[in-house]
């Protein structure tokens, strides 16, 4: 019997068992369904992940006061650890960043007429808004001169401006922070989590100097909260780190025995941290489906076996007129690729449109790559050659005058 004779005859044993052949299917329809549709999770998650942490900018640091716990030594003796303004001016030089921009934030009342809310300001100079990438959808950032004035101008978030200005175009307006006015100049683009845990369309931005002098109080004038460096592209991040280092303990005068007052937090190991563990998740994912997949394969093993045993008569009458083993082992493996096969393809449809049924809902976007698909063909193929080949096997070792003479 040549192959296509053999496909051909695996179908016409398929279908002349539709209910047992239909229920045998049933359980490789979930199990791929299982597993094209959580590899296809796995790697929707990645991706969200890797753009929400594109978004945050993978080659940023963040400089803040207190460094190893050894200095407390250092504060028993007087010592203070702090950032200033000016150690952000000194950093914003270093070739090896883009920029640098110190930061004092704080909780606050905000009112407009009868509208308030407690919300965190941010004092910021307009290098930040460059390093952070944010962008200014309505009107403009503030600008140095700004800065250097103390003026008391804000610019805020897509919610804040419809919170308080009820959609209505919110820039010359007024919202009052603890009770002093800052004139609304511009309205920030876009939205969603920043690395600090704040959504972007909630911030409240205003020059740092004006902060410092109407609303943040802190112990010495020119001390900041801490600083966001942002490394120059293409170069290397380590470096940065170093030169960082280097000028900020020249500038302290921190001795060489003695340990740093400021801690550096690389935003590219939270980045690898995290790509690590939704790879991690991924595979996981991929392993759940593949036990459902491997339990419909036993399931398949089952009714095979069961299948050799009702059709010993039909083996010994194909061997009688010449069928060899190898054509016997063929037909009853080919039925079992055949049975995982076609449960497959209709475990990717049933895939697709449930991935089409999530994403439809606007929260999470799944898509089934063509990686996912050919996975699971693969995985489907292997479970129809391993499961079946016991069957096939036994039923090729039959003898025909036993086959023949089995009632």
């Amino acid at each position: 019997m040549n192959f296509i004779q053999i496909v051909v005859e695996s179908f016409r044993s398929m279908l002349a068992n539709r209910l047992r052949t239909l229920l045998t299917m049933l359980g490789i329809i979930i199990g791929i369904t299982s597993v094209v549709l959580l590899l296809a999770v796995g790697d929707s998650m990645k991706r969200f992940i890797a753009k929400e942490l594109e978004q945050l900018g993978t080659n940023m640091l963040f400089i803040s006061p207190g460094g190893d716990r050894a200095q407390q030594q250092r504060l028993r003796n007087g010592a203070q650890p702090a950032l200033t303004i000016r150690d952000a001016a000194a950093l914003n030089e270093l070739p090896s960043l883009a920029g640098a921009a110190p930061v004092l934030q704080g909780g606050f009342n905000l009112a407009v007429g009868n509208e308030n809310a407690s919300k965190t300001v941010h004092g910021v100079t307009p290098a930040m808004f460059k390093i952070r990438g944010w962008k200014v959808d309505k009107g403009s950032a503030f600008s140095d001169a700004d800065v250097r004035a103390s003026a008391r101008m804000v610019v805020i978030g897509r919610k804040i401006a419809d919170q308080f200005f009820y959609k209505q175009d919110p820039l010359g307006k007024f919202i009052r922070i603890e009770n002093v006015a800052f004139q609304v100049v511009g309205v920030l683009y876009g939205e969603g989590k920043q690395v600090d845990g704040g959504d972007l369309s909630e911030y409240v931005i205003v020059p740092i100097t004006a902060a410092a002098a109407n609303l943040v109080k802190v112990q010495f004038p020119g001390n900041v909260h801490y600083v966001v460096a942002q490394g120059r592209s293409g170069g290397n991040l380590r470096d940065a780190i170093q030169d960082i280092n280097e000028t900020l303990r020249d500038r302290h005068h921190i001795k060489i025995d003695q340990p740093d007052d400021f801690r550096i937090d690389n935003l590219a190991s939270f980045a690898e941290t995290a790509q690590k563990i939704s790879a991690g998740i991924a595979l996981l994912l991929g392993l759940i489906g593949a036990i459902s997949l491997v339990v419909g394969g036993i399931g398949i093993m089952n009714i095979m076996l069961v299948s050799v045993t009702e059709r010993t008569r039909e083996i010994g009458i194909r061997m009688a007129i010449g069928a060899k083993p190898r054509d016997v082992l063929l037909q009853f493996l080919t039925e079992a690729v055949v049975i995982c096969l076609v449960g497959g393809i209709f475990g990717i449809l049933l895939a697709s449109g449930a991935a089409a049924g999530i994403t439809a809902t606007g929260k999470f976007d799944v898509i089934i790559t063509l990686r996912a698909v050919i996975v699971a063909c693969g995985f489907s193929s292997l479970v129809g050659v391993f499961f079946g080949f016991y069957p096939a096997r036994r039923a090729s070792r039959l003898l025909p005058v036993d086959c023949l003479r089995y009632e």
